[in-house]
């Protein structure tokens, strides 16, 4: 119990480092410029991001099927370095600049680069992940209008759940992802010795895919919880600990080994606990979309350093009443796809915020202007 109130502790606080730094980072990148369309509240957006995810996972898919894992990886990372670099340049002063180019802010993405290809430990990861988390999802949600960014949270929760209880390829590309220590992930460590580089590889998922959805258990213990990431689709998953000690004691006891609960069926019974970056960012997306739009005029509330709105906050809380819904299922030894708990949680966080403040449906909706 200890090891699963520490998981659900330092997952909830990932995810909330993630949703606070794009709400810092709302206002700083729109007044750099760094809004990617013209026009936020076309829905069509949501669309040719879906689009570009699609692409994405067929190539992902297809780099591991011939081998060129390390091409993947050097993606992974450039994507890495490009969204680090536009939260370093709006949070660090351009102190040395050339050509406009704040040369300091190149050299931490860099750097950030560089820790992940030479040290992917788990607290280099973890860092880097609350940064390209923070920095994508702010991104996207000055981008995204409140129409788009509700159609896209709920096409790729549609998406998600489909992609682990149909086709599976998720559970492939997760398999894949830990394999080469792909920045795509949060690593939740329960060991004080844990360490991320010395930690086998995780058997392939495939393997361990439920059966039926009423009776959800992976057969080594490995527990899913899938998530979609910036086109980096990753799955929730336990590693197992060194559990020599216990099995010994087990062995010599048969009335105790026949009591004891298998600790195969408690996923927090390992070393660390991993959650997908996507899993933090598509949500927030709405977070900063909510914050930066303000349906309705609705006011800012005086938090310094952060642009929040009661929507805004209200999609916070819904991301986390899912997140502690999915862990729940976790904890249950269920298998169970991310986002449709954690999108859903969101929207409806949103509109009961909306809904606080007064908002109409329709504006907080967005299709106010298509009525």
């Amino acid at each position: 119990m200890k090891r699963a109130f520490a998981a659900v502790a330092a997952t909830v606080c990932l995810f909330l480092l993630v949703q606070l730094g794009s709400l810092a980072l709302v206002e700083p990148f729109m007044s750099a410029g760094f809004q990617a369309v013209e026009d936020p509240s076309d829905p069509t957006n949501s669309l040719l991001y879906i689009i570009a995810i699609l692409v994405a996972t067929g190539v992902m898919l297809a780099a591991m099927k011939f081998g060129v894992d390390r091409l993947l990886q050097g993606l992974v990372l450039f994507a890495a370095v490009f969204i680090s670099f536009y939260v370093f340049t709006v949070v660090v002063p351009p102190v040395v600049a050339v050509a406009g180019l704040n040369l300091v802010a190149v050299a931490l993405a860099l750097a950030l680069g560089v820790g992940l290809l030479v040290y992917p430990e788990w607290y280099v990861i973890d860092a880097a992940g609350i940064v390209m988390g923070a920095g994508a999802a702010g991104l996207f949600g000055i981008s995204f209008g409140l129409l788009p960014a509700l159609v896209l949270l709920v096409v790729l929760a549609v998406y998600d759940a489909i992609s682990v209880y149909g086709t599976e390829h998720m559970l492939a590309l997760a398999s894949g992802a830990m394999d080469l220590r792909l920045p795509v992930i949060f690593v939740v460590p329960l060991t004080l010795s844990y360490s991320f580089l010395d930690a086998d590889n995780p058997e392939s998922l495939e393997d361990d895919t439920p059966e039926s959805d009423a009776e959800a258990e992976p057969d080594e213990g490995d527990d899913v919880s899938t998530a979609t990431g910036d086109a980096e689709p990753v799955d929730t998953m336990a590693e197992d600990a060194d559990t020599d000690a216990d099995s010994d004691a087990d062995a010599d006891d048969p009335a105790a080994a026949e009591a004891a609960p298998d600790e195969h069926a408690d996923p927090f019974a390992r070393d660390a606990f991993f959650i997908g970056l996507g899993d933090a960012v598509i949500p927030t997306i709405l977070v900063a979309s909510a914050a930066f739009f303000r349906p309705g005029g609705v006011e800012l509330l005086s938090v310094p350093g952060i642009a929040l709105t009661v929507p805004a906050l209200g999609a916070m809380v819904g991301t986390i009443a899912g997140l502690l819904a999915l862990m729940w299922f976790v904890m249950k030894g269920r298998a169970h796809a991310g986002l449709p708990l954690l999108n859903g949680g969101a929207i409806a966080g949103y509109l009961l915020g909306a809904a606080a403040v007064g908002i109409p449906v329709v504006e907080a909706l967005g299709v106010a202007p298509y009525l």
